[in-house]
């Protein structure tokens, strides 16, 4: 007796078979059904389905027999996996491979073998469809396609069989989901207002107080604030005092606290990335002795980023005789998702504001842009506090353009845009409505704005030939919207001819 070389696929092959996890399973009818249709169609006495495992031979389902597991060396299956058609031996005692094999020389006797390969998907050859009898019994080639028939029905079983194990897997995962959703089904609903909240426009301090409000019906705690840093400056904002807090406990949100702080836990946990909590603070060595006399216990900080140069904390507080005597699990959890969904709304709200800032600048000299004059201009005029309005026009741009190129002439442009901003201070704003057009919007007087205008103008005329700038003015409530606009343009020109006339006089006229 000789045994079975190994498929040429063999690795693959036993990755295959181990994937559908049928190997030790108890029976199934599903595979009982066909091999007792196999015995029944081959008028067999037995049908077995065996799987070839790496030493073995494994029965899934049988017919006529008992238990077929039998080591691979004695297993006619194993012959049978090294093609894609059934092999059928009608005489085993005949057949120099099967002649000495234990199952021939003794139970179960046999005296025929056809099995018909389990080709999967994937295309290997992982176990068999096989009846056996103990007499003569020869099988014609319809029978054979009758056996490959049913061998492809047991693949399809085996298919519809690994699908139904991964259903079963996700369905129990989602069982197991829904379970802890139940379980957390409070904080669910108070991180669905939380998440709700982030949708508003609204201040970081505004955001932490209203999320507060909800995070307290769901998670008791006596305090929440939010810490700011900024360099060695710390701001403290409330953003939630429960009722019942004492006033010996108000250091929490008193400001005048903040220059003890850089000693205290507190300020050494501005740069922190994770989550911390201290179930008794007071024993931690940088506890502020303040917050000790206050009454307080537990201390978590939840970082919400760096933006702008701030660092932002939440800082939750419970004190001595809370009944929750440590952070649980929920707990940190509760805070953790909503601390995610603050941190969230915080760099939405940087996103937006950095492109409504950038939207509102002018890509060439970092002035504000036309969309920001017009959406200002509007705000001043529905204010109450008197504006003046200043357009402006660069005498001398075209001229630059043309003989020293728009390079150059870009330059005197940022050169200019950049004195006027510095120039006009924080009392007014200066805006580029294009190419030499400027306007500026704000509180201040003529001579203080044409001041800063001949300031520009000298910086201007040291990087280019720039001859001036004409200025027409306006003041708010002679007229609306572009009204006003068009005014102060009408004003600009009369100065522009002016200025014109003035240069085309020969010199001994002006004198």
């Amino acid at each position: 007796m000789s045994s079975a070389p190994l498929p040429s696929d063999e690795y693959a092959r036993l990755m295959d078979l181990a994937h559908y996890e049928v190997l030790d399973t108890p029976r199934e009818e599903a595979f009982d059904r066909i091999t007792r249709l196999a015995a029944r169609l081959l008028n067999t006495p037995v049908a077995v389905i065996n799987f070839v495992d790496q030493f073995r031979q494994w029965g899934k389902s049988a017919t006529g027999l008992g238990d077929t597991t039998a080591p691979r060396t004695d297993s006619f299956c194993a012959w049978t996996i090294l093609q894609d058609v059934p092999l059928v031996i009608e005489d085993t005692g005949a057949d120099s491979r099967f002649r000495h094999n234990p199952m021939v020389t003794g139970a179960p006797h046999i005296h025929m073998y056809a099995g018909a390969p389990l080709k999967t998907p994937a295309g290997h050859n992982i176990g068999t469809l096989c009846v056996t009898d103990d007499r003569p019994h020869p099988l014609s080639e319809e029978d054979q396609r009758a056996l490959q028939d049913l061998a492809d029905l047991v693949v399809s079983e085996l298919e519809l069989r690994a699908q139904n194990l991964r259903l079963s897997r996700e369905l129990e995962a989602e069982t197991r989901r829904r379970q802890d959703m139940q379980h957390t089904l409070d904080q669910a609903r108070t991180l669905e207002g939380v998440s709700s909240l982030m949708d508003l426009d609204l201040e970081p301090e505004e955001v932490t107080l209203a999320a507060s409000a909800l995070l307290g019906e769901a998670l008791p705690v006596d305090y929440m604030g939010l810490l700011l840093f900024e360099e060695d400056d710390l701001e403290i904002k409330v953003a939630y005092l429960h009722p019942r807090l004492p006033p010996s406990a108000l250091a929490l949100s008193d400001r005048t606290q903040a220059p003890l702080w850089p000693a205290s836990v507190t300020r050494t946990l501005r740069s922190i990335t994770a989550p911390v909590y201290l179930d008794d603070y007071a024993t931690h060595p940088g506890a502020l002795p303040a917050f000790v006399a206050g009454g307080v216990k537990q201390i978590a900080w939840l970082p919400l980023g760096l933006r702008g140069g701030v660092t932002t904390l939440l800082m939750a507080v419970r004190l001595q005789d809370h009944p929750v005597a440590q952070w649980r699990g929920s707990d940190r959890s509760l805070l953790e998702a909503a601390g995610r969904s603050v941190r969230s709304s915080l760099d939405r709200h940087s996103v937006v504001q950095t492109a409504q800032q950038e939207a509102r600048r002018d890509v060439l000299t970092g002035l504000l842009n036309r969309r920001a004059f017009e959406e200002d201009l509007a705000r001043w005029e529905g204010g109450v506090k008197r504006f003046t309005l200043a357009l402006m026009d660069l005498d001398g741009l075209k001229t630059v353009n043309d003989l020293e190129g728009h390079e150059q002439g870009d330059k005197m442009l940022r050169v200019f845009a950049s004195a006027l901003g510095a120039a006009l201070g924080s009392g007014a704003s200066a805006y580029r409505l294009g190419g030499d057009e400027f306007v500026v919007l704000g509180e201040l007087e003529e001579e203080t704005l044409l001041e800063a205008v001949d300031t520009a103008v000298l910086a201007g005329q040291q990087v280019a030939q720039l001859r001036g700038a004409s200025v027409g003015f306006v003041q708010g409530g002679e007229a609306q919207g572009q009204a006003l606009v068009a005014l102060a343009d009408k004003r600009m020109y009369g100065v522009k001819r002016r200025r014109k006339a003035l240069r085309a006089e020969p010199e001994d006229v002006r004198r």
